[in-house]
């Protein structure tokens, strides 16, 4: 019997594909507008995600069989170790996207099931990379003054998207349950949005001091808006669920949900703005591939879902139109990079197979 060919080395950040491809189903099922054409959307990125979470699962569990020091060897890189949290918000993204999009087909029992435990081992998973991965940058990892990066908060983002995908399920729980999951995703919700405000004050500091740097580096400047827009989305989800089981006003959560979300999405398409520029001024001298690039479709995807909130919440066109702007730049970053990894990390032949069926 022929020896069993070793598994490819699967890194964290492969998990980015299930989080930029789950985000652009659940942001076309929950726009403030409605179309065939959004929910063929919806319902073909679903099944890409499922397909690709599937895949990434199996692989990464063989790979790290096969190779039992690659996760110590992971967390020991000051490069690497931040994309753990990419795996939380892969199993996050996905479940919520299959109970936004999927329940009609798997019916409610099955959809609220599995997205109820991927929600469990995505915010443990979540938790443990925002906890353990800041612990091993503090007392391990050696880096420079100013190697401050967008992917610094990667480790941090899970637990506000916990938040947003708890208050999801709050409508399908009750009791002292559904009180202890609200009270938990507004803890995490300061959680991971504290923490954020230090690692892009930081990003911020360096960027003044020692500019742009590596070119390959560039895209994750666009991780910044992963927490800006979850956080909004969390907030406008938790006032629509939460009230009940803390024994709140709903009004008095709105008015939270609105003087905050709607602060925070200016500080969010400011900075998109600048990301956005800095991306196309460097695309023009050159911008090589790296997984990095999907960076160009969770962070924006939560920018898509904040805005629908605040549209829901308000009524305004203006946020409407916003939300519908920021899904037409999802959709283009998600063909951007979904074009790249198929270049890049494909071999020639299931690379032109794949091409011939997309096409």
């Amino acid at each position: 019997m022929s020896p069993r060919t070793p598994a490819p080395a699967v890194t964290p950040n492969w998990f980015a594909v299930v989080m930029g491809t789950s985000i652009l189903a659940t942001a076309a099922a929950t726009l403030p507008v409605s179309s065939p054409v959004l929910t063929g959307i919806a319902w073909t990125a679903w099944a890409l995600a499922s397909v690709v979470l599937v895949a990434a699962v199996a692989t990464t569990t063989r790979h790290y069989l096969d190779d039992r020091g690659a996760i110590r060897r992971y967390l020991d890189d000051p490069g690497m170790a931040h994309f753990y949290g990419a795996q939380a918000m892969g199993l996050l993204a996905y479940g919520a996207a299959t109970l936004v999009v999927a329940k009609p087909l798997l019916g409610q029992g099955v959809a609220v099931g599995a997205d109820a435990t991927l929600w469990i081992l995505g915010t443990a998973l979540g938790l443990a990379t925002a906890v353990g991965v800041p612990v091993l940058a503090f007392t391990r990892h050696s880096v420079a003054p100013g190697a401050a990066s967008g992917a610094w908060l990667m480790p941090v983002v899970p637990p506000m998207v916990s938040a947003a995908t708890g208050a999801m399920l709050l409508p399908y729980v009750g009791g002292e349950l559904a009180r202890t999951l609200a009270l938990a995703c507004y803890a995490m919700f300061g959680l991971s949005g504290l923490a954020a405000i230090m690692v892009i004050a930081s990003l911020w500091n360096r960027l003044a001091h020692h500019q742009v740097g590596a070119a390959a580096a560039v895209p994750t400047l666009w991780i910044v808006l992963g927490p800006l827009g979850q956080s909004v989305t969390a907030v406008g989800l938790l006032a629509d669920h939460a009230a009940q089981p803390l024994g709140i006003d709903s009004h008095a959560l709105l008015v939270f949900s609105l003087l905050y979300g709607v602060p925070v999405m200016g500080f969010a398409l400011m900075w998109l703005a600048i990301a956005l520029a800095v991306t196309v001024r460097t695309a023009r001298v050159g911008l090589p591939f790296t997984l990095a690039w999907w960076a160009f479709t969770f962070p924006v995807g939560t920018c898509v879902t904040g805005a629908s909130q605040l549209a829901k919440h308000t009524g305004s066109a203006a946020m409407t139109g916003l939300a519908v702007l920021l899904y037409a730049l999802l959709a283009a970053g998600w063909g951007v990079a979904a074009t790249g990894t198929l270049r890049h990390h494909l071999p020639r032949r299931e690379r032109a197979h794949a091409l011939s069926v997309s096409a």
